[in-house]
């Protein structure tokens, strides 16, 4: 998986799986706290494989968590912060 949260106009990733590429469309937010982005892209797609889904729907529900995240504008000290990982509480 390649993600694309650096992207200029999009937040697009990329799986590439037993010969087949799938893309997954993002929508890019202005935010500049976004401190450990993957970091909780890959725990969340984790725990989605733990919790039984397939690798797709695990990078979807991990993409959704995220974007809300970043959507949820915390602002936290100085410099880049954190995104919200209690956004949905």
């Amino acid at each position: 998986m390649v993600k694309g949260g650096h992207l200029h106009n999009a937040a697009d990733d990329v799986l590439y799986k037993n010969g087949e590429t799938i893309w997954f469309k993002g929508e890019k937010i202005v935010n500049s706290n976004t401190h450990g982005t993957g970091c909780t892209l890959s725990s969340s797609i984790a725990c989605n494989l733990a919790y039984g889904y397939k690798m797709q729907k695990s990078i979807e529900y991990a993409k959704e968590y995220i974007t809300g995240a970043i959507k949820a504008q915390l602002n936290l000290g100085a410099g880049n912060g954190p995104l919200n990982h209690c956004y949905l509480l």
